[in-house]
């Protein structure tokens, strides 16, 4: 699992996705999201603004698990 760490109360899917590394552009969210499973918690997610908050896991398929860490 790897941590990905936000300096504020919460990160939307879309900009988590850009951290990551699983996409290069903010742009890229609503198609990648359409083509690729994402759980969110254990739940499938595609809304791009779905809020993220500390301790949220995050799979992505082919990218593997995150966690949403708070600095």
């Amino acid at each position: 699992m790897k941590p990905i760490e936000i300096t504020t109360d919460y990160i939307t899917l879309g900009q988590f996705l850009k951290l990551a590394d699983c996409i290069s552009t903010g742009g890229q969210a609503k198609p990648f999201l359409a083509e690729t499973s994402v759980l969110v918690n254990g739940e499938l997610d595609n809304r791009r603004g779905r809020k993220l908050y500390a301790n949220d896991r995050v799979e992505v398929e082919g990218f593997g698990t995150f966690v949403v860490s708070r600095r």
